[in-house]
């Protein structure tokens, strides 16, 4: 028998790292998100109760195919299977002595298939984004909330109005083929990207969420493989791997936040860089705004120090990528980059901060007082930088981010 604790401690990680794959397995045979949903929560609750008596080897095959045995019980139970024989792509899964059940391999690709089937143009984009980083990633919807900067409420509603129109429209669970991957394509790579961003910087205590990072450029991979010369899918991985580039840099000796202006660049991962800027490179061709992400990034990783960076070409980068993305979080970057220019005026910055923070959108983000607290220290209104730093502080819910803006507060 294994401890108590130890199986919890497995069975957590494995529904970090496996979640999306044994839900995409699932959904493969039941083409009903709901019931592939349910049936993966069911396999890591089977798991809870099985793995005491021994840890299988292979703990997604274990996982999967307790989630699609439960799916063709249920599916028999509805007296539906007659109706989804057609359907199913593998043959039903047979009991053995590894805790009752074969360890069934998923299809790699599926996680891919899953996430261009939350992204079918039968969706509101809004939608789309919020099933697919609740289903691929299993963020709640909290932490969607976060990163998509709306409500909760909100949030949960279009889960629930997405799931009932990928039903009713019988939305086919696959990669679409050439000529309709254009109109799901940059909702799919938005919604890796926000996977990413999610890990990045996550909610609760740790500064960064492994499993959700890594789940990100696996899918980014994915893309790249199954579309070698789209140059939006190449400038994604770069960005991708550049942010991992500087992982290990992140993070002082006491857990603490480092900012790329103080990180140990002989730390970051060369291999990664080299990889990001050949793929930067091949993507700028195409000159989306993931390329130009990528190559704003690059410039960074290129730089020897914070100080020789060149920050001019930074905020022309930016020009270019706000000209293809009006985002507010682009602007409020481009004008962070404009404050680090050689002679910035820093007075106007400010002013031009405060219009932009007149935007619903960036009233709920952390990062817009936080750079007006910057910049407003380094005006030496030491007293209205102090209550930027509280604002950025009540907005941020990391509690590493929290003690790095006390920290800033204080100095």
């Amino acid at each position: 028998m294994i401890d108590a604790r130890d199986v919890t401690r497995r069975v957590e990680e494995a529904h970090r790292s496996h979640w999306a794959t044994v839900l995409a397995a699932t959904v493969r045979l039941t083409r009903d998100l709901d019931l592939a949903e349910d049936c993966a929560q069911d396999a890591f609750v089977q798991a809870l109760r099985s793995w005491p008596d021994g840890v299988p080897d292979n703990t997604v095959g274990w996982l999967t195919t307790v989630a699609r045995r439960q799916a063709l019980d249920r599916l028999r139970r509805e007296q539906t299977l007659r109706r989804k024989l057609p359907l199913l792509l593998v043959e039903a899964v047979e009991t053995s002595h590894t805790g009752g059940v074969d360890e069934e391999e998923p299809v790699p690709a599926d996680p891919l298939r899953l996430v261009f089937t939350c992204c079918h143009p039968a969706l509101a984009r809004d939608s789309q984004l919020a099933l697919t980083l609740r289903l691929m990633c299993g963020l709640t919807t909290a932490e969607i909330a976060k990163v998509l900067l709306v409500k909760e409420a909100t949030v949960a509603a279009r889960v629930t109005r997405a799931k009932q129109k990928i039903a009713a429209a019988g939305v086919p669970f696959r990669i679409p083929a050439d000529d309709q991957l254009s109109e799901r394509l940059d909702t799919v790579l938005t919604v890796v990207h926000l996977a990413y961003t999610a890990g990045h910087t996550a909610s609760g205590d740790d500064l960064i969420r492994p499993d959700l990072t890594r789940r990100a450029v696996g899918l980014a991979r994915l893309l790249v493989e199954q579309l070698p010369d789209e140059p939006e899918a190449l400038g994604l991985l770069a960005l991708l791997l550049f942010a991992e580039a500087r992982g290990p840099s992140r993070l002082g000796p006491s857990g603490e936040l480092v900012l790329l202006a103080d990180q140990d660049r002989s730390r970051w991962d060369r291999p990664r860089i080299h990889e990001g800027l050949a793929l930067t490179t091949r993507a700028l061709d195409g000159g989306g705004r993931f390329a130009l992400q990528a190559a704003i990034a690059g410039l960074h990783m290129s730089a020897p120090s914070w100080e020789t960076t060149d920050w001019p070409h930074v905020v022309r980068m930016y020009d270019a990528l706000l000209l293809r993305w009006p985002s507010p979080v682009v602007a409020l970057n481009r004008l962070a980059a404009t404050s680090l220019e050689p002679g910035a005026e820093l007075e106007e910055v400010l002013g031009r901060l405060d219009v932009l923070g007149q935007d619903p959108v960036l009233q709920r983000y952390p990062y817009l007082e936080a750079t007006r607290a910057d910049v407003l220290s380094r005006l030496g209104r030491q007293r209205e930088a102090r209550a930027a730093y509280d604002a950025a502080i009540e907005l941020s819910d990391n509690e590493t981010e929290r003690r790095f803006l006390r920290a800033r507060r204080s100095s």
